[in-house]
């Protein structure tokens, strides 16, 4: 018997729309403004969009929301595309709301025909006055009844460029007394002698959102014109405008947006953190951005397996990170490259092996994965441990190594600690040990246990490696909803630089591409920075979440 699986209510609308024969198929559409670099919150709006399109056998067309050029770039255009391809959505149709400037200029002047739009002399402060507050009506503008052959004739003046930026807008008439305040005449049209990305200087005047958008999906047909919880009360005008153009009657639906905890996802934060270079930039492995994530090691199935975990939802709500650290550990855990390192050396010396002998050591490279193989590993008289696998005065359930205290070595032998020295600050610089040689991972039948397995690196091969260790950006669950400033907020211990870490050979030649598990200390992958002359990996992830034990 086939698993129901259950639907969110924006899928419920779909289907009955479906079924009801409204439409034969669906066309969503994703519509970025091209200001900065998308971050996690719109992987769940592309996730969504992209998803329904294939789920219900429609289109999704990505269009850019071009109508602010003075914040606009191409750089960012790229980014953005880059991003969606590497999620695993690939758009119907690209598109820019600069490629419809036209007809949105046509239909302003439907709108003036029909008087129902008046450019306006005010001020912005004196539109704002007169809109009143959300317990008070509004005002009629003074310029409110211009002749329509009068608004038509200055409409016309504001494209050719006759008047300055903020001496004049066009508004829509509506109504100056509505509960809605976004209905009370808004600014459809505004001037702004500003180069566009794409239309260079052929226009200066620009489309609000509000009269752009739902136009926009008009043009394109989009059926389900989904977006976040703040635009609920902007439908009403989304659907007036649509009215009165008598255009395709575009329908826009409404879901909870995705707030993270220990993050933020305010555009104007987000540059705040770079400009102040809190951050090393948009894809600092610490920011929520999309590349960021990416850099960090996150991969996409992990983010769409969070947001397919999260759901769509009615409400808003605070998602916890952890959840998000949860799939990607799922997901690393399945594909990642064992491999060791060891990111706090100190030497081991056994004692009773040849100095002059070198073993090769076969090692999985990944248990859950039946066919992912073996690598050789060097096994010498020499080798680099972690600092914190040795303790000088052993508590009762420390199972690492202590004078008389055995453990075995990953892939290896069974040692016992006989000494260790020190310099004269007391910090310990070398341990020595024994092995058993009888007790070789694979071929041990001597049938002794011991209580902990440790990692190393073998010194006569090992390289060296930058190692970034990477924590939350913020100490507190919530930074965009406290008081002050966000900077007050900031994790100082989010990133710690680890110089010299030793590495296994097979390291040196990672890829950017690979994943991989460093043995007992969490998920890595190659830094987009690293080059054969320096090493660099960062940490995705820890293995456990340790974060729940420092709170």
């Amino acid at each position: 018997m086939e698993e129901h699986k259950s639907i969110n209510f924006i899928e419920e609308i779909v289907e009955q729309d479906l079924k009801d024969g409204k439409y034969k198929s669906i066309i969503t559409r994703f519509p970025p403004e091209p200001n900065g670099f998308l971050h996690i919150g719109h992987a769940k709006s592309i996730c969504f969009n992209f998803g329904l399109a294939i789920k219900y056998n429609g289109k999704c067309n990505l269009r850019f929301d071009d109508t602010n050029p003075e914040t606009e770039k191409t750089d960012y255009v790229n980014s953005i595309k880059t991003d969606i391809q590497w999620l695993g959505f690939n758009w119907d149709a690209e598109y820019y709301a600069s490629d419809y400037f036209d007809q949105l200029y046509n239909f302003a002047i439907k709108l003036i025909e029909k008087d129902l739009a008046y450019v306006d002399d005010s001020t912005s402060e004196e539109i704002a006055n007169l809109k009143g507050t959300p317990t008070s009506v509004g005002s009629d503008s003074p310029f409110r009844n211009r002749a329509i052959a009068e608004n038509l004739e200055l409409f016309k003046d504001m494209k050719a460029g006759k008047y300055p930026d903020g001496s004049k807008v066009l508004r829509a008439k509506i109504d100056m007394k509505h509960h809605n305040m976004l209905m009370r005449d808004p600014i459809i049209y505004r001037i702004k002698h500003a180069h566009h990305h794409r239309t260079e200087n052929k226009w200066c005047i620009y489309p609000m959102y509000d009269f752009a958008h739902g136009q926009s999906d008009s043009i394109e047909q989009i059926t389900h014109s989904i977006c976040t919880l703040e635009f609920v009360p902007h439908r009403e005008l989304y659907d007036w405008f649509i009215q009165q153009l008598d255009i395709f009657p575009s329908k826009q639906y409404e879901f909870a947006r995705g707030n993270m905890s220990y993050a933020i996802t305010s555009k104007r934060n987000l540059l705040k953190l770079v400009n102040e270079k809190v951050v090393s930039g948009w894809d600092d492995p610490r920011m929520p951005t999309i590349s960021g994530l990416r850099r960090r090691g996150f991969t996409p199935q992990s983010i769409r397996l969070f947001w397919e975990k999260v759901g769509i939802q009615k409400r808003e709500n605070l998602i916890d990170v952890g959840l998000l650290e949860f799939c990607v550990r799922e997901e690393l855990n399945k594909i990642s490259l064992r491999r060791m390192a060891v990111l706090d050396p100190i030497k081991l010396v056994i004692t009773n092996y040849p100095a002059d002998k070198t073993e090769n050591l076969s090692a999985e490279n990944n248990p859950e994965d039946e066919n992912g193989g073996h690598r050789s590993l060097a096994f010498g008289k020499e080798l680099w441990i972690e600092r914190d696998d040795f303790m000088e005065n052993p508590s009762p359930k420390y199972f690492r190594l202590g004078v008389g205290l055995s453990v075995r070595l990953k892939h290896a032998y069974i040692i016992t600690c006989t000494n260790f020295d020190k310099d004269e600050n007391g910090n310990i610089t070398a341990v020595y040990c024994t092995y058993n040689p009888d007790t070789k991972s694979g071929q041990d039948q001597t049938g002794i246990k011991v209580k902990g397995t440790i990692h190393w690196v073998d010194v006569k091969t090992a390289n060296t490696a930058e190692v970034h260790l990477y924590d939350r950006l913020f100490t507190v669950e919530n930074p965009g909803m406290e008081e002050g400033d966000i900077l007050e907020y900031i994790n100082n211990d989010s990133l710690k630089i680890i110089k010299n870490a030793m590495i296994e050979p097979s390291l040196s030649e990672a890829r950017k591409e690979d994943y991989f598990q460093f043995v007992r200390m969490g998920y890595f992958c190659l830094d987009t920075e690293s080059s054969a002359d320096k090493i660099k990996f960062n940490r995705t992830v820890t293995l456990k979440d340790n974060w729940a034990k420092k709170k």
